[in-house]
């Protein structure tokens, strides 16, 4: 393993750890991304005594600074492209209430057997006699090669211990493509209700994590299958299921979710566009009706689920800003170009599109291919020309009309000078004709033509201009 140990970070700190006569290891992901041939910039350095006071000395040597956080007994530095962090060998216990342990110092022993999995517990020599040699009580190299994730101890005590190393789990089985053993499946399933005693921040973190995995659907079928979804986020198990009536069912929208969450995945790693692919049907539970005539319909998911994004933002702790804006925007939006795809393209309804989703056209685009999940090659292929087409027609109609994140060419503060009017309805229905007028390409967008029709409507309410210099 000496290969893997080159930077000059590791030749400098071996030399530290043999002139303090002190025991040092790497350990942890960057031991387990050495056997994964995957790069990392986070190098996690045990030391058999006081982490601190051997970081402290690291800091020196390296010429540079050091955040020290006492609570956690850990310290801090960055050194050219690598965040090293220094903790001392630990054992830990834990109360029924808290996932917060009970430290003192340990061996080298003590602190692998408290990691969360084994393929996490794996160390590092880096004093001279021994450097590279990797120590591996727990199996963990076999675990790589049979792509499993395993607890070094009993998962039941292990995820009792500390619940979110459940969702740590799933996320690295997400993440990695890895199976969850059994024995750890099964105590994901029974520990489930210990998540209670998790922050929602830290539990949302993982989520994400998972969500921004390359295929997340691998995490969110582990979420569901052990419970754990149902607790965290509800209303997305509310998905799941198929109705039938008369012989007539549709479609499961928990697992067609997945599958739009796993196409988007292959085009975009922007959490917030994978959020809109999750939530995008959230309100298809609340909407379902069974029509005789018609079957299975969902009238106006698409607007129940915008008014339902803020809520789920808040109860997961997600941000409460333009991002939220955004999603929300896409739910309201996802079936927009789907529709236009289908029927014959008014330049009105292209310009209408383009005013509402303004910015997020082109992600709401990706979303829409993103739900186009039928097995009917046929329809794939159909759909697909159809959106490339409204891409297109969009394209033309923007370069023409200038509507993506439109201006009104008259402001309000306008049509008051010009009538010399105050704030009042009359001001908002000429401005709101305008902007439909050239929605609709009944006038061109801008000002002269709008100035034009200003007057004529204002005419038509018997409102006449004092001052048109504006």
């Amino acid at each position: 393993m000496k290969a893997h140990l080159q930077h000059p970070v590791f030749i400098k700190l071996s030399k530290l750890a043999d002139e303090t006569q002190t025991e040092v290891y790497v350990i942890g992901g960057f031991v387990r991304d050495i056997f994964l041939k995957r790069p990392s910039k986070d190098i996690d350095f045990l030391v058999i005594g006081n982490g601190i006071a051997f970081a402290e000395k690291a800091a020196k040597i390296l010429r540079t600074n050091l955040s020290i956080f006492k609570n956690f007994g850990t310290a801090m530095l960055r050194y050219q492209d690598l965040e090293i962090e220094f903790v001392g060998a630990r054992k830990e216990s834990y109360r029924g209430d808290s996932r917060k342990p009970l430290v003192e110092n340990g061996t080298l022993e003590d602190d692998q057997k408290r990691r969360d999995f084994t393929i996490n517990a794996m160390a590092l020599v880096i004093n001279g006699k021994n450097f590279g040699e990797l120590t591996d009580p727990f199996n963990g190299i076999k675990d790589l090669k049979d792509r499993l994730i395993r607890t070094p101890l009993n998962p039941i005590e292990t995820f009792s211990d500390d619940p979110l190393r459940m969702m740590r789990a799933i996320r690295f089985a997400a993440q990695l493509n890895f199976l969850i053993h059994s024995e750890a499946y099964e105590a994901i399933k029974l520990n489930r209700e210990r998540i209670h005693i998790v922050s929602k921040e830290r539990i949302t973190d993982e989520l994400n994590k998972i969500i921004l995995s390359p295929k997340p659907s691998i995490g969110f079928k582990y979420l569901f299958d052990t419970g754990l979804l149902h607790i965290i986020f509800p209303q997305m198990t509310h998905l799941y299921g198929v109705d039938v009536i008369d012989g007539k069912g549709h479609k499961d929208n928990f697992y067609h979710t997945l599958q739009v969450l796993d196409n988007i995945a292959e085009n975009t790693d922007d959490l917030w566009l994978r959020w809109a692919a999750i939530l995008h049907d959230i309100a298809k539970p609340a909407t379902k009706r069974f029509d005789k005539q018609h079957g299975w319909t969902f009238h106006g998911h698409e607007e129940k689920g915008a008014r339902m994004v803020p809520k789920i933002f808040a109860q997961l702790k997600l941000p409460l800003n333009e991002k939220m804006k955004f999603v929300q925007k896409l739910v309201q939006l996802h079936l927009r170009p789907i529709v236009l795809a289908q029927d014959i393209i008014t330049d009105s309804a292209l310009r209408r599109l383009l005013f509402e989703a303004g910015e997020a056209i082109d992600s709401l685009m990706v979303l829409c291919h993103a739900d186009v999940t039928t097995k009917n090659e046929y329809k794939v292929k159909k759909y697909r020309q159809n959106f490339e087409l409204v891409k297109q027609k969009l394209k033309d109609v923007e370069e023409r009309d200038k509507i993506r994140n439109w201006q009104p060419p008259i402001s309000g503060e306008d049509i008051m000078q010009i009538f010399n009017l105050k704030p009042g309805k009359e001001v908002g229905l000429i401005k709101n004709q305008i902007r439909e007028a050239i929605l609709d390409g009944e006038i061109k967008n801008n000002r002269e033509e709008a100035l034009k029709f200003m007057l004529k409507k204002g005419e038509e309410l018997n409102i006449f201009p004092v001052n048109q210099s504006i």
